[in-house]
């Protein structure tokens, strides 16, 4: 078998659904063209209509093959709405990633409800309201595919500055273990992908030049990340068969960051 072949064969996701929510987010929308570019069929979906239908563009010009769907994951409504467009579009998901995400970097005393609330219900409660929906969707149908959650490498041990944020991620590793455990003899894999500092707009807040001097000293690499880095970990925590026996794992791609003491 040439390499070229073995590696599509591998990796490939030909005739395969991802639904990536968060795909009009920086990171997410790197996922959607990596999955794209691996011959998935991407429904880029988020609440910010001109970056998704910018993203299927791109998508499509490069050869691939994507649409845009208007989604808030906090709202149970609108995830039956997508399970209700897939079925119509004769499409099922294959892949789900859960990438939408907000942060803050309010001190611990300054937190309030509205923000602490905020940030719960779309780092937290869309994730598990998006694998209630779509994951009941996956088992009605007897599919075999993959949940990705998209974590931090704040999950543990926290960073300072992002309290709620930390928190969140934390419980989304929790959460995605627990899903793992009880789905793993039912086709679904769920893993977690926990990105290190790659820059977006949920943390051009918090990144003051203090706080990069201070996590360039913490890094290894000494640099942040581009989002073209994640592509090779979301492929493989996708792929049927290059993730064949991944499931309850958190893959970190943080440039060595948690591995750094002092």
């Amino acid at each position: 078998m040439a390499a070229g072949d073995f590696l599509r064969e591998l990796f490939g996701l030909d005739g395969l659904t991802a639904v990536v929510i968060g795909g009009t987010g920086t990171l997410g929308g790197s996922f959607c063209d990596a999955l794209a570019g691996a011959g998935a069929h991407v429904l880029v979906v988020g609440r910010n209509d001109e970056h998704g239908n910018e993203r299927v563009r791109v998508i499509q010009e490069r050869g691939g093959s994507a649409e845009y769907f208007s989604c808030d994951a906090t709202r149970r409504n609108d995830l039956d709405s997508l399970v209700s467009h897939l079925k119509t579009s004769g499409r099922q998901t294959n892949v789900l990633v859960n990438g939408a995400g907000v942060n803050s970097p309010t001190p611990f005393l300054d937190i309030g409800e509205d923000e602490w609330e905020r940030i719960l219900n779309v780092n937290l409660r869309g994730v598990r309201l998006a694998c209630q929906v779509l994951g009941k969707d996956m088992l009605e149908r007897g599919t075999r595919g993959s949940i990705i959650n998209v974590a931090s490498v704040s999950a543990g041990p926290p960073l300072s500055r992002v309290f709620t944020y930390s928190l969140s991620k934390a419980a989304v590793i929790n959460l995605t273990q627990n899903l793992a455990r009880e789905w793993a003899t039912k086709g679904i894999r769920v893993n977690a992908l926990s990105p290190g500092f790659f820059p977006a707009e949920q943390n051009k807040k918090v990144l003051t030049p203090d706080r990069i001097e201070s996590v360039m000293r913490h890094t290894p690499m000494a640099r942040f990340g581009t989002p073209d880095e994640l592509a090779g970990a979301i492929l493989l925590l996708a792929s049927p068969k290059a993730g064949s026996f991944l499931t309850g794992h958190n893959l970190l791609v943080d440039g060595g960051f948690t591995a750094m003491t002092i």
